[in-house]
């Protein structure tokens, strides 16, 4: 297999993290004679640096023409008095918008020599296996309006049928091959998007 894939280091922690996921990209293609053309772009407050966008055309373009995208991560308090539009984390909303990124897959897993390395019990801890699936492209961090007049700020939570459909069906799909049981989290007692999301859930509940 060939594949290029575009490696976004980030901020912070990012190089550091994507140095070693590159070393284990060289181990996979060595052991299974694999090919990865590794092309590094800017994002976030490294991006903002260098060409004054969190997500700059440069970085978009590679991203679209790549196989797969890595991205190790961004922020930093320096740029905390940018205004929103100009955040290291709005090159991450912009990524997950170009690449419809809708659903966060971010598992728990305790290996058991490790349970005793948590500060919450080990009987609890142990045999810990939970996957959150987190929807991405909908809701508060999109909806508008969204602004801040003195104080008093505003952010809009809309959610589409849809949306909640496409998630739905992706964590329904993958408790299929675990144990067959999903929770939701919401505020359906209260919140028209989540008694919409209730409604959008109970018809996916057949999902064939």
């Amino acid at each position: 297999m060939k594949a290029q894939i575009a490696f976004l280091p980030g901020d912070g922690v990012g190089p550091e993290v994507l140095a070693e996921a590159r070393r284990v990209l060289a181990t996979i293609g060595r052991k299974f004679d694999h090919t990865f053309e590794i092309v590094e772009g800017d994002i976030g407050g490294i991006a903002i640096e260098k060409h004054d966008a969190p997500l700059p055309q440069p970085t978009i373009d590679l991203c679209r023409k790549s196989d797969a995208v890595l991205l190790g991560a961004v922020g930093d308090k320096k740029y905390d008095s940018l205004p929103a539009a100009k955040k290291p984390e709005r090159g991450l909303l912009e990524l997950r918008t170009l690449l419809g990124n809708f659903a966060n897959l971010r598992p728990v897993f305790v290996f058991d020599p490790l349970a005793d390395s948590s500060n919450v019990r080990p009987e609890v801890v142990r045999g810990v296996d939970i996957l959150f699936v987190r929807e991405l492209l909908g809701g508060i961090y999109f909806g508008t309006p969204r602004f801040r007049e003195g104080d008093r700020a505003v952010d809009t939570e809309v959610y589409t049928v849809e949306e909640v459909r496409r998630v739905s069906r992706v964590a329904f799909e993958l408790a299929r091959t675990r144990k067959k049981h999903v929770t939701s989290v919401d505020k359906a007692n209260v919140l028209e998007t989540s008694i919409l999301a209730a409604d959008c859930r109970r018809s996916c509940e057949g999902i064939s």
